[in-house]
């Protein structure tokens, strides 16, 4: 998969037209345009991974040692740690086998309550560009104890590999944008394909190419339903809410929002948010619900109740029936055949979006929001996107 070129970007108008699909996206050397390219190139990138995955010989050693571990630890930090989370909740899920995720600053600062509650689990260190201090200070860490670890990260030859015992690269989806989209998406599919792998499960790994085909036509028709949304809308902040595996995507979600559009995010288990956080609805609050199929019906009772409240809703989900289309003032159903865990990584799409339009809709630039440098070296560069 070729690279994208690296445009001149420029303020101008960031809902000018865009011929390709009839709505307004930044066109190319315009901010956001390459935020806006590597998030609409996702499936295109989850076919490369997955068709990477399936060649003999490719990570052979980094497959034969997930699949033998009794579970997994995944470490990372920013986006990196949202998907540990994720994919913990993967792996727990597909293997009944025991997983976690923590940030790699917990394990730094709290090494033996960290270690002692995922005694016997396989460390996973988790960063798109292999530099991130912290993450390798965790890998320093476990290989001074003589626990082995793996790495995923979409960049070679950078630090994190001198620190692990086998590492998967990916660098063809890496980005040029400073915020992690279409990395976070493959490095978790890629997770999620080997705990599969580990379980013995024949059917999930090819749900996953099946979601990749069937997620190409959508993205564009997600991607102009949420500029709209956004042109016509401002909000003071914004409340992600997700349950179960989905809770690392509303993590996600909330941090995309910060990142790009500098906005107030935070995130909740969906459920929790009735235990005091409510407090804050009203039509100025955009309150953001990944609706799961497991437990869809009480996520919904907790839609209708933000509604009566006041609350303006965004509502991503697989299926909706038509309570929630009622109380959504936009509904975006993903419709895949696919089980709910194949669905984690498009669900994830509509939330980048968001961040990339509130972003340029604030006369920002998503690409390169202030502060934020592609790497957290600490003593060296400024602090990152994960």
């Amino acid at each position: 998969m070729s690279k994208l070129t690296q445009p001149k970007l420029t303020q101008t108008n960031p809902f000018g037209s865009s011929p390709a699909d009839g709505h307004k996206t930044p066109a190319a050397g315009q901010a956001g345009a390459h935020s806006l390219a590597e998030i609409l190139s996702q499936p295109q990138c989850w076919n490369d991974c997955l068709a990477g995955l399936s060649k003999a010989g490719v990570s052979a050693e980094f497959k034969q040692r997930f699949e033998s571990a009794s579970g997994w630890l995944f470490i990372g930090c920013g986006s990196s740690y949202y998907v540990a989370l994720a994919a913990a909740a993967s792996a727990l899920s597909l293997t009944g086998r025991p997983a976690r995720a923590i940030p790699a600053s917990e394990l730094l600062l709290y090494p033996e309550p960290s270690l002692a509650a995922a005694k016997g689990l396989l460390p996973i260190l988790i960063s798109r560009s292999g530099r991130t201090s912290e993450v390798i200070r965790a890998g320093e860490l476990l290989k001074a104890r003589n626990i082995p670890r793996l790495a995923i990260t979409c960049a070679p030859g950078q630090p994190l590999e001198q620190v692990a015992t086998a590492t998967l690269f990916l660098p063809d989806i890496d980005e040029q944008s400073t915020v992690m989209t279409r990395s976070f998406t493959s490095m978790l599919l890629c997770l999620q394909t080997f705990s599969s792998i580990a379980a013995g499960n024949s059917h999930f790994g090819p749900s996953l190419g099946e979601m990749a085909a069937a997620t190409a036509p959508l993205v564009p028709m997600i991607s102009g339903k949420i500029r709209d949304f956004v042109s016509s809308h401002r909000f003071a902040d914004y409340v992600c809410l997700g349950q179960g595996p989905f809770f690392g995507i509303a993590c996600e979600y909330a941090l995309k929002l910060t990142e790009m559009s500098l906005s107030y995010a935070q995130s909740f288990h969906t459920l929790e948010f009735r235990h005091g956080p409510k407090s804050i609805v009203g039509p100025e609050t955009l309150l953001i619900f990944l609706l799961s199929e497991t437990g869809y019906a009480a996520e919904r009772e907790l839609l209708e109740e933000m509604k009566s409240l006041g609350g303006t809703t965004l509502a991503i989900t697989n299926r909706a029936d038509s309570r929630a289309r009622a109380d959504s003032d936009l509904l975006l159903e993903l419709s895949l055949d696919v089980p709910e865990l194949a669905r984690l990584a498009p669900a994830l799409v509509p939330g980048q979006l968001l961040g990339l339009y509130t972003g340029l809709q604030k006369g920002l630039d998503p690409d390169s929001p202030r502060n934020l440098s592609r790497a957290v070296v600490l003593d060296e560069e400024p602090t990152q996107a994960g």
